[in-house]
């Protein structure tokens, strides 16, 4: 059957991106465009891959804080119980922040880290608790109702108690002001102390494991400091069989042999929790690029601790989308050119690159640290010396990047806050294409460029690695957009195209990414910090660009696109020593001069104006719901593709089906 052709079982519906939405979020669904195309064996795997990706889905809400699921089990409770009256404000107050909840994977905001505040009292959600029959409630054996409201409270309802998830503020111990649930009794100096020696004792590893990515460290009352590792057999023990039960499926019907090796190489890895496992599978799967389906699901990014050690739980599921990976093809097959004339010291550029490998995919399945929310690129996997020895991944999520595309149709953002009308015209023409590009630079190149000097620890930059490092890779995207190796290529159209996406980029970095941020708070997230350090140096480092200020309203006006590149140009080398060159200070003084801080009066009036368009700042997505349709002895015979499901109704039911409970 025939791409486009829709599949009787894959149903003709009436498709909207857009979704609900309450405080600063909005749902958008997207797309699975060209499943109904894939073979019955290909969809089984895309199913079974999708269970496992649903099912850590727990594992994340315990990550982003220890109360994060208790909460949840409560607020779901009151919500669907059916004495509650559900027409009171409060119950409403009570309902938006159940929905952030769920949003976010516990009670932090899921991009700023700080803890939102309900709109409903203590005494009201007390009186609701005591509605609710005892057995719906999260209570552990012999705990009363009254305990459970000693527990939860103060967390809920008291603004200092552990009142961000990830706090980066330096000078600040950020393990014991950080409510992430990673450490539990120990200090940052004991949690640095325990990394540094467990690396010392290994410093002649040839493969040196991601030390720390798949535990918890705990330190018991006698003073020992231990690892809780996460694995069949220890932490996440109920959620993780359940992810390899699903796995098993899987790999029975994989696209080839190499790819059934990479899915049981994953289940022996959390089988044991054995970290070198961890970099055998990364090795076979960065090298497996046979078929069409491939998928993410592990302890992966370090976002999420402070200091940039323990890996988040997430899950993605994909298929290739054959057409437009042609433009990611053609940058990868060109990387040992980008690399080669990089504007950083020969150094620190890699002889050799290896394993380069880009693909557009749509993606199948949300799970974990990628969902509700989701990246619309991603390079993988994080670790230095297999990207320097293997090579890496790149993905650009396009079904991702098509609903938010549609989604910003027609808001009026871009009208007000471009200076004028032929800057606007140029934006429209060309940013969308030439920002999509931007993004498999970084995904595809940018991560995966540059070399670290012999003995320099990847860890050496601590808090400030992952702003740096993407950094670096945005850096570097930003570069080659400009490049006219891109117009010999064809993936630019002319020589000046490259202008709108230093615009649209710039104009975030200094202004409009200003409207995800709370008035009174400082930049946290590490994309953010990102672009407001590369905006905010270029500004001050070079007459490129200015902020200028029209009728009361302030504007970012180029005037040399060529200088700004060359600043763009300084900064890369800049930024690409102090990564290979572990140089924990310089990362420091970039990172605390220009990514931080907020002027708030430039902040207030930016809030203002966004305001005015009636957009939300955030988005995120309902994941398409996956059935198996059988026939009369249970065979399966296709995949249904149902785009209903409602933003509650599935998280209810992902509460009540892929629970660890």
């Amino acid at each position: 059957m025939g791409l486009g052709s829709p599949h009787p079982n894959t149903i003709m519906q009436t498709f909207n991106y857009s979704d609900e939405r309450f405080a600063d979020l909005q749902l958008l669904r997207y797309r699975l465009d060209g499943f109904d195309r894939l073979t019955l064996k290909q969809k089984e795997l895309v199913y079974y891959l999708a269970e496992a990706t649903l099912m850590g889905r727990d594992i994340i809400f315990d990550q982003c804080g220890r109360h994060n699921l208790a909460i949840r089990a409560l607020l779901e409770a009151i919500y669907t119980d059916d004495a509650i009256d559900r027409s009171t404000d409060d119950f409403h107050q009570l309902e938006v922040y159940l929905k952030r909840v769920w949003f976010s994977n516990g009670i932090y905001h899921h991009y700023g880290c700080q803890k939102f505040q309900p709109g409903f009292s203590p005494d009201y959600l007390w009186q609701c608790m005591n509605s609710v029959p005892q057995d719906k409630l999260p209570l552990h054996p012999g705990t009363t109702v009254a305990d459970l409201r000693q527990q939860l409270f103060p967390v809920i309802f008291d603004p200092t108690v552990l009142p961000k998830r990830v706090n980066q503020a330096d000078g600040d111990d950020l393990v014991l002001t950080s409510a992430s649930n990673f450490y539990e009794g120990v200090s940052q100096q004991e949690a640095e102390c325990f990394y540094d020696e467990l690396k010392a004792r290994h410093a002649n590893d040839a493969e040196p494991p991601s030390w720390g990515l798949n535990s918890r460290l705990v330190k018991y009352a006698d003073g020992t400091i231990v690892e809780e590792v996460y694995s069949a057999h220890g932490r996440y023990a109920t959620a993780i069989r359940r992810i390899i039960e699903q796995l098993r499926k899987a790999a029975n019907v994989a696209e080839s042999e190499q790819q059934r090796l990479v899915i049981m190489k994953l289940i022996d890895y959390y089988q044991t929790g054995d970290l070198r496992l961890f970099n055998d599978y990364c090795k076979l799967w960065v090298q497996c690029l046979d078929g069409e389906i491939d998928f993410i699901n592990g302890f992966i990014e370090v976002y999420g601790d402070p200091l940039g050690l323990k890996g988040s739980w997430e899950g993605l599921v994909e298929y290739v989308d054959e057409e437009a990976t042609r433009r990611t093809s053609l940058i990868s097959q060109n990387a040992q050119w980008f690399e080669d004339h990089s504007p950083v010291d020969p150094r620190f550029r890699k002889p050799v690159v290896k394993g380069v490998t880009a693909k557009v995919i749509c993606a199948a399945m949300l799970g974990g640290d990628e969902y509700p929310s989701t990246a619309i690129g991603i390079n993988l996997p994080n670790a230095d010396w297999i990207r320097a020895q293997y090579g890496s991944k790149s993905i650009t999520i396009k079904n991702i990047t098509d609903a938010y595309d549609k989604a910003a149709q027609g808001n009026g953002f871009r009208e007000e806050f471009i200076i004028d009308e032929p800057t606007l015209t140029m934006v429209n023409a060309y940013a969308d294409a030439l920002d999509h590009l931007h993004t498999d630079l970084h995904e595809c190149l940018g991560h995966g460029s540059g070399q670290l000097l012999p003995g320099v620890d990847p860890d050496a930059l601590k808090a400030y690695g992952s702003t740096i490092e993407e950094a670096r890779a945005d850096l570097f995207g930003l570069y080659y957009v400009a490049d006219a190796k891109l117009v010999e290529l064809g993936l630019t159209p002319d020589d000046e195209a490259w202008h709108a996406a230093y615009y649209t980029y710039m104009m975030n970095g200094l202004l409009t990414q200003l409207v995800r941020i709370e008035p009174g708070h400082q930049i946290e997230e590490a994309h953010m910090r990102n672009r407001a350090l590369i905006a905010r140096w270029c500004l001050h480092n070079g007459n490129a660009m200015h902020l200028v200020h029209r009728q009361d309203k302030t504007y970012l006006q180029i005037t040399d696109y060529e200088q700004l590149r060359q600043l763009v140009a300084k900064l890369l080398a800049e930024v690409q020593r102090i990564k290979s060159e572990g140089d924990y200070e310089a990362a420091r003084h970039l990172v605390e001069r220009y990514a931080i801080h907020v002027d708030p009066t430039l902040h207030q009036e930016v809030r203002q104006r966004y305001q005015r368009l009636d957009i939300a700042p955030y988005k995120g997505f309902i994941n398409p719901r996956l059935t198996p349709i059988t026939n009369d002895d249970g065979t399966i015979i296709d995949i249904h593709v149902d785009y209903t499901e409602g933003y509650a109704q599935q998280m209810l039911r992902y509460s009540r089906d892929y629970s660890m409970q």
